[in-house]
């Protein structure tokens, strides 16, 4: 799909409704962009490439744009095989093209492309360094780790585009008619939650420039309300609280342990806890669980004993938080135990792990059912949660 984004820059990139999982670990039921862009000036630049899944696709479109004319540069902006898997076939393709990189991408095209020289191709830029196409003018900042040490992002000077490499993006296709904001907060999160300080960094560069378009290499381009998705992008970097409520994550082995998570969710509700969402985490998908852990303030975590430790679903949950530097939040502890309970002391020591981690008061033992006797302390743990 080629479409024009300004009169003179165009978009070329591809959907890949065929992917299930994305990065091998990512549900995408919507498919996935790579997006993919070409200035058309008295100098031709191609802003990234694509993933070789849909390499034929994407070389098509390129051709399409290019209509008979050569490319003089291809701006590599991230490294990741999803963005840069064809570099050495327009290598091959248009033997003097100039790769435009940071230098640590240098070392990265070596590794991935062995025995590959190029040397003779490779032009490196630093913060805030300047390529004039014609009437169009390329200027580049770098954004280490966003989310990979080598990222740079692009500023186009006459129309007043970022190419904002991972930055902004989504999980979906173009194709797909869903809010951005959902599969944005689950892709941001995911992907680039660990590097909320980078974030900001790159953030304060961005302010210092007139963006009238963002064009993502994930999808769809904004040109609209801008403040809105930087706003969002301002709140998830700085570890905020995005909406006020409370996820109430479960791992369960009989249906004891949800039975007890329901009934907090439903008190909460009752109480006015705010928006209250409730993950199981033996089936939900992974990513939107810590999707909702970040953008809500509190957690209650209630899980059974096993093997002297916490059943591995909540121990997933947990690990896969403290990569992505889940922090300043409030969390209740609920276990579940028939004859020894461990559950509780396992996740209270991953969470001292954490930054800024509140865990509340009182701490809820369950023995196998909830009885009804259990209900008075786990009120008690739900008021302390309405309180704060």
């Amino acid at each position: 799909m080629v479409k024009e984004i300004t009169p003179g820059i165009k978009y070329i990139g591809v959907d890949d409704l065929d992917i299930d999982l994305f990065e091998s670990q990512y549900v995408v039921p919507n498919g996935m962009a790579y997006n993919s862009y070409v200035i058309l000036d008295e100098k031709i630049a191609i802003m990234d490439t694509a993933d070789q899944r849909k390499g034929e696709e994407w070389k098509a479109n390129l051709k399409e744009a290019l209509a008979g004319r050569t490319p003089d540069y291809l701006v590599v902006q991230h490294m990741e095989p999803d963005h840069s898997a064809l570099i050495k076939d327009m290598v091959d393709a248009y033997p003097e093209i100039t790769i435009v990189c940071s230098e640590k991408a240098v070392k990265m095209l070596g590794n991935f492309f062995d025995g590959v020289d190029f040397s003779k191709n490779v032009k490196t830029v630093g913060e805030g360094e300047e390529l004039n196409l014609g009437e169009h003018t390329l200027k580049f900042f770098g954004a280490m780790m966003v989310h990979w040490p080598e990222v740079i992002v692009t500023y186009e000077m006459k129309d007043k585009v970022l190419f904002s490499a991972d930055g902004f993006g989504k999980f979906g296709a173009l194709s797909a008619d869903e809010d951005w904001a959902c599969e944005a907060r689950r892709y941001y999160f995911n992907i680039c939650g660990k590097y909320g300080p980078q974030v900001q960094r790159l953030l304060a560069k961005a302010a210092t420039l007139d963006i009238q378009t963002i064009c993502p290499l994930h999808g769809p381009i904004l040109t609209e309300n801008l403040g809105y998705y930087i706003g969002l992008y301002d709140t998830w970097s700085k570890y905020d609280v995005e909406t006020e409520g409370v996820l109430v994550a479960y791992a369960s082995i009989h249906g004891g342990t949800k039975a007890v998570a329901e009934y907090v969710a439903e008190q909460l509700k009752a109480k006015g806890a705010g928006k209250v969402a409730i993950t199981d985490l033996c089936r939900d998908d992974m990513a939107e669980a810590i999707e909702d852990a970040f953008r809500m303030g509190n957690c209650v975590l209630a899980a059974a004993s096993y093997d002297a430790n916490v059943f591995p679903p909540m121990y997933d949950f947990l690990h896969h938080l403290q990569l992505k530097s889940w922090q300043n939040r409030r969390v209740a502890i609920i276990e579940n135990g028939s004859w020894a309970p461990s559950a509780a002391r396992v996740m209270k020591k991953m969470l001292e792990e954490m930054k800024g981690i509140e865990v509340l008061d009182p701490q809820v033992t369950i023995w196998s059912r909830m009885k009804e006797h259990d209900k008075d302390a786990l009120n008690e743990l739900v008021d302390a949660i309405i309180q704060k």
